[in-house]
């Protein structure tokens, strides 16, 4: 079976495809693969590293907002649109999939509509629980639409078929016991509260951070790891005006990056977080409570309903940006962590949601497109 990848621009859309790469190469060793992704993207650096070989097309998305410059820079996506368009058709027939599997960002719009023009069986992976504007436009072309939650479903219209498949979520995570991790970090019997922005932080979250860990610190009642990010070195400074002493409170540790998140991740009792869709997939699957602070600075506001599917089932809590402040983010940490009965609620039901055989699904989807080529 020979089988096209196209996905890209952060690694919510890139890293469920090379799960699902991963898995189709341990069924079937003999599987020939190819990643197409956008020049300058981070897939370029992300799917060699996996072993994959790529193929690349120069895309770019819509700027939404109305200026002089994003008018020049969407005359430039028109263009690229045509470009891209002939560079994946001539990808296609030189590759000559059986089936073509996309799972989001600018780079799979070209190659799932060519594929389709093309005859060739493709799926498309949705990650969150409200589609981005490049499933909703290409699922009516496709064998399937693959989704994450149930909750998107009711977005796309009867005719098109989906299946719910769950997120492809990383072996490491899944591998990784509680017990195994608080001895390696070497935690004693305090909870654990992890907190992170991302890889390269969230401004508005380690602002509020800054006054929990503060105020966290008066007591030592918590442990706590809080990934920072690259793109705040001020947040050092911000804990010293608010008189913590790191040195004096081993409890607390802040990193810039949390290099060891599946260990982070399996030892902590709360995690407050952004609503990113593998990351609640990651969190589901370890079955943790947890506070979720959506970005508003993303397409269709996505994270918003990423949260909202946890929080409705009683999986989850939120705070969201408008409302963040310190007081607020360490009001409710105290509130989940003094009621036992509580925490253990929240990492049940989000236990619930989670969808472990997620590679098996999907690839059985793959299977099945793969057998209806030519008919």
């Amino acid at each position: 079976m020979r089988v096209l990848f196209t996905g890209g621009g952060t690694a919510g859309h890139i890293n469920p495809a090379l799960a699902v790469a991963g898995y189709l190469r341990e069924q079937e060793p003999d599987t020939k693969i190819l990643y197409v992704g956008n020049r300058g993207g981070m897939e370029e650096r992300l799917v060699p590293r996996a072993g994959y070989e790529m193929a690349f097309i120069t895309i770019s998305g819509f700027q939404r907002r109305l200026s002089f410059k994003n008018l020049m820079k969407n005359l430039r996506t028109v263009e690229r649109i045509f470009t891209a368009t002939a560079e994946t058709k001539r990808i296609i027939k030189d590759f000559a999939p059986d089936v073509c599997v996309g799972t989001g960002g600018y780079v799979s719009g070209p190659v799932i509509r060519e594929a389709a023009k093309l005859g060739v069986p493709s799926v498309i992976h949705e990650s969150n629980a409200y589609p981005g504007v490049t499933t909703k436009l290409l699922s009516k072309q496709v064998h399937t639409v693959l989704l994450a939650v149930p909750d998107a479903k009711k977005y796309f219209d009867e005719s098109v078929r989906t299946v719910i498949t769950g997120n492809p979520v990383r072996g490491e995570v899944l591998r990784m016991d509680r017990e195994q991790a608080r001895k390696e970090l070497g935690l004693d019997s305090r909870p654990l509260v992890l907190s992170f922005g991302g890889s390269l932080g969230a401004a508005m979250l380690n602002r509020a951070a800054a006054y929990m860990l503060a105020e966290s610190a008066k007591s030592g009642k918590y442990q706590h790891i809080h990934g920072y990010g690259q793109n705040d070195p001020m947040f050092l400074e911000e804990l010293s005006e608010y008189g913590l002493d790191l040195p004096k409170n081993p409890q607390i540790r802040v990193l810039d990056y949390i290099h060891n998140m599946p260990t982070c991740l399996a030892a902590a009792d709360l995690v407050i977080s952004r609503a990113g869709a593998m990351t609640l997939s990651e969190i589901e699957a370890k079955g943790k409570a947890s506070i979720l602070i959506p970005s508003p600075n993303v397409a269709e506001n996505h994270q918003f309903h990423n949260a909202m599917a946890l929080v409705k089932r009683g999986a989850g809590e939120i705070i969201e940006e408008k409302d963040l402040t310190g007081e607020a983010l360490w009001k409710k940490v105290e509130k989940i962590l003094s009621d036992p009965e509580r925490l253990k609620s929240l990492g049940e039901n989000a236990q619930k949601m989670d969808i472990l055989d997620a590679n098996n699904r999907i690839y059985k989807v793959i299977k099945e497109a793969y057998g209806s080529k030519g008919k």
